[in-house]
């Protein structure tokens, strides 16, 4: 009888077609309802996993501005960058005003928090493996 040889985890990450996690990230489209309600038809957002690199860069801001940042960056459509969504006459002059000046605080978390989820956080994403 043939022994299966065992291949190392570092044989395996070399020899599988495992996605580049810096190319390819995780995306899903949510509703926010308070928006579709008062727009009267389905207010979708695609939202994107975050690099490695970029969940860095908003863990080192304010705690306060995280959940903010998060969605500026984790929501690819609509872009909060689009020059269309600022309004000096209404005080929203950065990609953030725009984000608070149209979602409630709520909805800013909540959105964040699926970011989150989508970049491997705020679930389990290891599991024990028990050596007999």
């Amino acid at each position: 009888m043939e022994q299966e040889q065992k291949m190392s985890t570092l044989d395996i990450l070399l020899g599988a077609d495992l996605p580049d996690m810096r190319k390819n990230l995780p995306e899903q489209q949510v509703e926010v309802p308070r928006l579709s309600q008062k727009a009267g038809k389905p207010v979708i957002f695609t939202l994107r996993a975050l690099s490695y690199d970029k969940v860095r860069e908003i863990q080192d801001r304010p705690r306060s501005e995280q959940a903010l940042y998060g969605v500026l960056y984790g929501c690819v459509d609509p872009s909060w960058k689009d020059s269309r969504l600022m309004d000096h006459g209404k005080e929203i002059v950065t990609p953030p005003d725009a984000i608070k000046a149209k979602l409630a605080s709520g909805e800013i978390d909540e959105l964040y928090t699926q970011i989150q989820k989508l970049s491997g956080y705020l679930r389990r994403t290891l599991r024990d493996v028990k050596n007999d």
